[in-house]
């Protein structure tokens, strides 16, 4: 198992495929984007799947998400999740997605056996879409969306940050977008894990805010503990259910206590938390002819290093380095 001094374990594995993306949100990378990863740095697909074979096989691994970047840009991505998805125990795959290609790409991902997606969805505005994206993009990630659900990858999540100022009136409709289309909302608090570091907390929608939005349009019930799980996600019941909707307070609610996730980026680091300063090197021991079980080792070394949470609320608070687009989600 991957377990830390705290007495949790790792059963959930974010992959991420790629540092790089089609889009440029502000909350995320400046407008001419960042230096990418050169592709000498980045895993091979064999060394991505050998990977995660020994998380699944080795270490317990249940759930694999691939993340990015955006990992609709991973050339052979459906053979990557077939690969996956063949492995016993079977992993329980999703992917996070800006959407943009996933019309496309639908199909094929359901085929290879990925079992569903999260969709990242801040505005149904254009003008604030190409504001908050810096692209003009808005109707090919509805169309993913709406294609994702044809293809069987249900059900279909959305992320969506508010940003003060900029798409924080439009948190009712887009519940009420979202309960339309058989989608499942989820509103995540800004972090501190933009590249330009520009992050404020007095700019950031608080868990709180959002509640209250929401509760100006609709009754919301918090659903029972056992719902949420170890999930990040608090879930609240609307109108009186079955229809739902999330809240991540990942700054003013924090969930490290319940954290069972753990990370690897694109170029073979393991991360012990999202917000972690020091990273263990996997891809130095695949490529030194390392035996699986050492390689095993060295994860759970990584894993039972992690702090007892992210620190973000500690006045000695650090950003670390890597952005999000380079972390995955």
């Amino acid at each position: 198992m991957l377990a830390d001094s705290y007495g949790r374990v790792a059963t959930d594995l974010r992959v991420s495929l790629t540092d790089r993306c089609n889009l440029r949100c502000t909350y995320c990378m400046p407008a001419e984007g960042l230096d990418w990863l050169p592709k000498p740095e980045l895993l091979t697909d064999d060394e991505l799947l050998r990977l995660i074979r020994i998380g699944v096989t080795l270490l317990g691994i249940e759930e694999i998400r691939f993340t990015g970047g955006e990992p609709l840009l991973r050339k052979g991505l459906p053979g990557i999740v077939a690969a996956t998805t063949a492995l016993r125990p079977r992993p329980q795959t999703a992917l996070t997605t800006n959407g943009i290609g996933l019309a496309r790409m639908a199909p094929a991902l359901a085929e290879a056996g990925l079992d569903r997606v999260n969709v990242s969805l801040d505005t149904l505005r254009p003008d604030v879409f190409e504001k908050l994206a810096r692209r003009r993009r808005l109707d090919d990630v509805l169309e993913g969306m709406a294609g994702a659900a044809a293809a069987g990858l249900t059900p279909v999540k959305v992320n969506a940050v508010l940003m003060r100022g900029v798409n924080d009136v439009e948190a009712p409709e887009l519940l009420r977008y979202c309960l339309d289309h058989g989608y499942e909302l989820r509103f995540i608090e800004q972090m501190p894990l933009d590249a330009q570091h520009g992050w404020r907390r007095e700019n950031m929608i608080t868990a709180d805010e959002i509640l209250d939005r929401l509760g100006a349009a609709f009754t919301l019930e918090p659903a029972d503990a056992a719902e949420r799980g170890s999930a990040p996600a608090e879930i609240f019941h609307v109108d009186g259910g079955p229809a739902k909707v999330g809240v991540i307070g990942s700054v003013t609610r924090p969930f490290c206590g319940a954290c069972d996730r753990v990370r690897l980026t694109a170029d073979g680091q393991i991360r012990n938390c999202l917000f972690a300063r020091e990273e263990s090197d996997l891809r130095a021991l695949l490529r030194s002819d390392a035996s699986d079980a050492e390689i095993a080792d060295r994860w759970r070394a990584a894993v039972a290093a992690k702090l007892p949470g992210h620190g973000i609320n500690d006045p000695s608070f650090l950003q670390p380095a890597r952005p999000m687009s380079a972390i995955g989600g």
